[in-house]
């Protein structure tokens, strides 16, 4: 009978344990949910974070006498900076992460209106752009965003650390001035099409596949029908329009660019970008933002766009194809590398 209980109650014990994990892991992501769901406009002061930065490593390495002494001063200084009223000219930080469907533009949207109702001439925008390029009417309204800034006569320099190819050049070349890393990945301006054929699998199983439109051209290339060479040279016809289109529109912006010899499709990394004219000066972002810090008022602005839960796990997918694609450019461009 003893050993009936103790065993009975170590099952209770197990069963109440797996009950308590999962309540814990319910609150946790329902607090996370809750996190994520927020909406709303959000900015930050970057030279107080840089300050505050600066603060906590010399707190860190001072001797215990005089992090005190260090303590007051700090506090000294926000007191004083709260109550006067700084003249300085303002630089917005606008980051923007793009992907192969541009999913960032609704918070761009947001935080270009929110910037262009209070900035000046004075005031400048900075873009930290990282884009890999995709589809293209989603890429072509992210730059017609960054074209608000530049029509309202507010000076627009881009940042590329990483990547601005395709589409994400298409929005880079809207700047007044590019900024890139020397190792930075700009260009690409050409456009692409790929889309895999099972008509003779397909076949060789006995389905047929039937595809009935209304319009010469409304479907062309199929991924199930068989394609005819008509087909492939209207695909390729509507290719070099969208390609024409791209070109004009980097044309527009930076008008002494040789387009014969940077629209190939083909990409630069920031120094040669810069011999090319494809970048006005090589440098990177936390390089400018520092050196403007000390005569500029600094300022991040970030949107976050309310996702319900549907979204947020479609999300997953697009993460899954995003990082499929930058493995690809990642295989593209290490292949140049010297081992």
């Amino acid at each position: 009978m003893s050993q009936f209980l103790f065993e009975y109650g170590l099952f209770l014990l197990k069963v109440l344990t797996v009950v308590i994990g999962i309540i814990v892991v319910i609150g946790f992501a329902a607090a996370a949910s809750r996190k994520s769901t927020q909406e709303g406009l959000e900015v930050e002061s970057l030279n107080e974070k840089y300050k505050s930065l600066a603060h906590a490593l010399k707190h860190a390495v001072l001797h215990k006498s005089e992090q005190k002494k260090e303590d007051k001063q700090e506090k000294q200084r926000k007191k004083a900076e709260s109550k006067k009223k700084s003249t300085r000219p303002r630089s917005f930080v606008i980051n923007f992460k793009g992907d192969l469907k541009a999913s960032a533009v609704p918070s761009l949207r947001e935080e270009v209106s929110a910037v262009l109702d209070v900035a000046t001439p004075d005031d400048q925008v900075i873009v930290r752009l990282e884009n890999y390029g995709g589809v293209v009417h989603e890429h072509g309204l992210a730059a017609s965003q960054l074209v608000r800034v530049r029509d309202a006569g507010i000076p627009l320099h881009v940042c590329v650390d990483k990547v601005a190819a395709s589409g994400g050049y298409l929005m880079a070349c809207v700047a007044d001035k590019i900024f890139a890393a020397p190792f930075a990945i700009l260009g690409s301006i050409g456009v692409l099409a790929q889309i895999p054929n099972f008509n003779r699998m397909l076949d060789s199983h006995g389905v047929d596949f039937e595809q009935i439109t209304a319009g010469k051209y409304k479907r062309t290339v199929t991924m199930f029908g068989e394609n005819t060479d008509e087909d492939r040279a209207k695909l390729k016809e509507e290719l070099e329009d969208v390609h024409a289109l791209f070109k004009s529109a980097v044309s527009k912006y930076r008008p002494d660019l040789d387009l014969d010899k940077v629209a190939t499709g083909e990409h630069w990394y920031g120094t040669r970008a810069l011999e090319y004219g494809l970048a006005d000066a090589i440098k990177t972002s936390d390089e400018l933002l520092r050196e403007l810090a000390d005569k500029r008022e600094l300022f991040e602005v970030t949107y976050k766009i309310k996702q319900p839960l549907q979204k947020r796990l479609m999300a997953n997918i697009d993460n899954a194809l995003e990082k499929a694609t930058a493995a690809r450019w990642r295989r593209r461009f290490e292949s140049r590398l010297p081992r």
